[in-house]
This record gives C-alpha cells, structure tokens and sequence, in this order.
C-alpha cells in the first residue's frame, strides 16, 4: 500500500475510532427503524465492513454520511425481505402450544399485532423518535441532538406518535 492509501480513514487507529465513536448511534437508529436488535447489529457491521473495504475512496468527512447511506439502503433491503417472511408465516399456521388458555393467546396474539402495526403505521421521523424517547429511555434534549433537529421538532413527533397510536387503540377496545 501507498502512503495515501494509508491516509485518512483506511489507518486502523482512525478507523477504530471512528468505529467506537459512530457504531452505537448508527446501531440504535437502525434498532428504531427495525425493531430487532440482532438485524440492526448486523447491517451496523456490514456498514463498516464496506467502509474498511472501500476506505480509499471515501474521505474522513464523509465517512458518517456512507456508513449511514449504506445502512440505510441495506435496512430496505432487510424490510423487503421481512415482508416476504411475514407473508408467509401468515399463509402457515402456527402450531406452538402453550399451558394458556386459547382466548388468552388469541387477544395477546392479537394485541401485539396490533401494536406493532400501530407503530408500523407512524410515519418514519416519529417511529424513530418515539422508539428513541420510549424504548431507548432518551431525553428529548438527546434525541435532538442525535438526530440533528430542535427539541420542539421532538416534542411535535412524539406528541404526534402518541395521539396516532392513542387513535388505533381507541377503535381496539
């Protein structure tokens, strides 16, 4: 390898580092768009792992903008994927037999469905900061940070968020 190849980001001190200071927050926002911890810490690594390997061609400034961009075309991808699973899990019955009575696995069968469509159903920006106030414990003051946006503009969608998922199960009863 060349100096310049060595330069900026493909150093494995600066790439390491870069690593410890962006892999928790890009892991967490994919976590908030999947809802599944083990895929997020998948599509966090291949981020990086195409980073390592392209390192030459990406610039240190830039370097959080492709881990990003490549994270967020891989989530789509994994979401188109999941797509096709749930239809088909939905297309095959489920034969898990508990110690429940049938009414109970049914409405709880049912609630969680519910849910999760209802938090499907939130628009992307209040999904994440929603996820992020709720599952994640942050304060708004974070979250904006984080995300680059006012704390108002926090407010607004987990207030928004609330009053959707509020509406779904007002019609659940």
């Amino acid at each position: 390898m060349s100096k310049e190849e060595l330069s900026g980001i493909c150093k494995e001190t600066i790439f390491s580092g870069f690593f410890n200071s962006h892999a928790k927050a890009l892991r967490n926002f994919l976590y908030y768009k999947f809802g599944n911890e083990d895929q997020a810490e998948d599509v966090t690594q291949e981020a990086f792992i195409k980073l390592w390997q392209n390192c030459a061609d990406v610039p240190i400034e830039k370097a959080k903008s492709y881990i990003y961009t490549i994270a967020n075309n891989a989530s789509l991808n994994v979401i188109a994927h999941q797509k096709v699973v749930l239809n088909y899990a939905k297309s095959s019955p489920n034969k898990d037999r508990t110690n429940e009575s049938p009414d109970f696995i049914l409405e709880e069968d049912e609630f969680k469905t519910k849910l999760l469509t209802a938090i499907e159903k939130l628009n992307e920006t209040q999904r994440v900061a929603f996820l992020m106030h709720r599952i994640d414990g942050k304060k708004y003051a974070e979250i904006a940070a984080e995300l680059e946006i006012s704390v108002k503009a926090v407010e607004k969608r987990i207030h928004l968020a609330l009053l959707e998922l509020r509406k779904e199960f007002d019609h659940f009863k």
